[in-house]
């Protein structure tokens, strides 16, 4: 239970009552809304929302505003709301299932062994794209279940497992590099993927993920009351009928499977899994039956809203969201590290 106390120092101000809970939803689905006008209109090149709203409609498909519309900025924005939607979720999961605060699909290397496995798909199978989504989920399962297995069986610490998967993550790093030198064909994409982006984006890229992360995310709403009971303790959670290591080995391939699928799409973005949930834990507390949903929505505006950033900071040059991402989310893991007074003891994690 230290876990959660360490997660939330700040009274949660959304209390337990439904006309607060479905407040605080309704506003998240507001700010939502209003990041997805902004991250459509808002670019190197703007666009008037009911200038686009008639040419969409019209299906005008000569007309330049409806082919910047619909063939970029739709499928970036839809790529990026999902991309930060799935990638919070994957990361409420992950910190529950393992207990751990500092735990993330970019921190212990889920998101490494996505791209890995991402990015050899691509070399040997270039012909068949709609591959690379499942290639993402089944590194990233594997990588999670590597660390799950530290976890569960080496004994190890909580510090342990997030520095175990810092060296996975580096060794899968090494593996994504000599995938770039053995298929030279791939070296320019493979830049921009491991930086993290939505630039180019194509409809084409996209759908193909697009099932996994909408199935991952609904089956992710239905497993509050699961981590509610796991946070509880093994015991507890074994006395009320739960079967604890089973019960964890599903939760961890739900995270693995948003968590690949982000990474198919948006490459290796860092620190959203691990800033949005910590985030949201302070506004509404540790109720995972609100978390999740809230995780879902906040993520969205999140990537969202860096998206939009990296494209008009130095527009007409557009700057990697990747970059913006690690840039927020750096300092804030390292406060994570150095907030208590026990400083990197294994003991406050």
């Amino acid at each position: 239970m230290r876990f959660w106390r360490t997660c939330c120092t700040l009274k949660p101000w959304v209390n337990e009552s439904r006309v607060h809970r479905g407040l605080w939803l309704s506003s998240l689905l507001v700010l939502l809304l209003l990041c997805t006008v902004l991250s459509v209109c808002v670019g190197s090149t703007s666009l008037s929302l009911s200038d686009a709203l008639a040419d969409l409609f019209s299906a005008r498909t000569d007309s330049p505003l409806y082919r910047i519309l619909v063939h970029v900025r739709l499928p970036r924005t839809l790529a990026a709301l999902l991309t930060g939607a799935a990638l919070s979720v994957s990361g409420v999961l992950i910190q529950g299932t393992l207990h751990n605060a500092l735990a993330g699909p970019n921190i212990i290397g889920v998101n490494a062994g996505a791209g890995f496995c991402a990015l050899l798909c691509g070399a040997l199978f270039p012909a068949l794209p709609r591959l690379v989504p499942a290639a993402s989920f089944l590194g990233a399962l594997a990588t999670g279940l590597l660390i799950f297995t530290l976890s569960a069986v080496g004994g190890a610490g909580r510090l342990t497992i997030v520095l175990a998967g810092v060296a996975v993550s580096g060794i899968l790093s090494a593996g994504i590099d000599a995938i770039t030198v053995l298929f030279p064909d791939l070296a320019i994409g493979a830049a921009s993927f491991m930086i993290g982006g939505f630039s180019g984006i194509s409809r084409a890229q996209l759908f193909p993920a697009v099932w996994y992360l909408l199935s991952g995310l609904l089956c992710a709403l239905f497993c509050g009351r699961m981590l509610n009971v796991l946070s509880l303790g093994e015991d507890t959670a074994r006395s009320l009928g739960v079967r604890v290591t089973r019960t964890r080995l599903l939760l961890l391939a739900l995270a693995s499977l948003l968590a690949g699928a982000s990474v198919s799409i948006g490459g290796l973005l860092g620190f959203v899994g691990l800033l949005v949930p910590h985030i949201t834990r302070r506004l509404i507390g540790t109720e995972h039956r609100l978390l999740i949903p809230s995780s879902t929505l906040l993520g969205a505006c999140f990537v969202l809203l860096c998206d939009t950033v990296s494209r008009v900071l130095f527009a007409p040059f557009e700057f990697p969201v990747g970059i913006v991402m690690s840039l927020c989310g750096g300092p804030f893991f390292l406060w994570l590290l150095l907030r208590a007074k026990g400083g990197m003891d294994d003991g406050i994690l």
